[in-house]
């Protein structure tokens, strides 16, 4: 495994998390906690299978 894609293993979680704190906070909508979630791992996912 690349450093590469370590690092997707471990931002990706770490902004899935802000995101629901961010949510549970009040500060964004269910909608863009949920685009930002979805897009973030399907970037992940795209970034980790093209190292």
């Amino acid at each position: 495994m690349s450093e590469a894609q370590l690092g997707l293993l471990t931002a990706t979680p770490i902004i899935i998390v802000f995101a629901g704190v961010l949510r549970a906070k009040g500060v964004l909508s269910t909608v863009a906690t949920v685009s930002a979630v979805a897009l973030s791992a399907a970037i992940a996912v795209v970034l980790f299978t093209t190292q």
